[in-house]
């Protein structure tokens, strides 16, 4: 992965705060592989709007 996308302190500290549990760098690079992959899907649903601007609607989370 050559960009991380989420902030891997927050998570970490999110993680930590809520569970007591550590984290592992391999969990940061899913993180922002699935934010790249949920902004990748956002761009494509806009163009296929003829916009050029993702909007909430266009992220769709289906894990949740």
């Amino acid at each position: 992965m050559a960009d991380v996308l989420v902030v891997t302190s927050k998570v970490k500290k999110f993680i930590k705060e809520s569970s007591d549990c550590n984290t592992s760098a391999e969990t940061i690079d899913v993180l922002s592989k699935a934010v790249e992959k949920l902004c990748r899907k956002g761009v494509e649903a806009a163009k296929s709007d003829g916009r050029k601007t993702v909007m909430a609607r266009d992220i769709i989370i289906d894990h949740i």
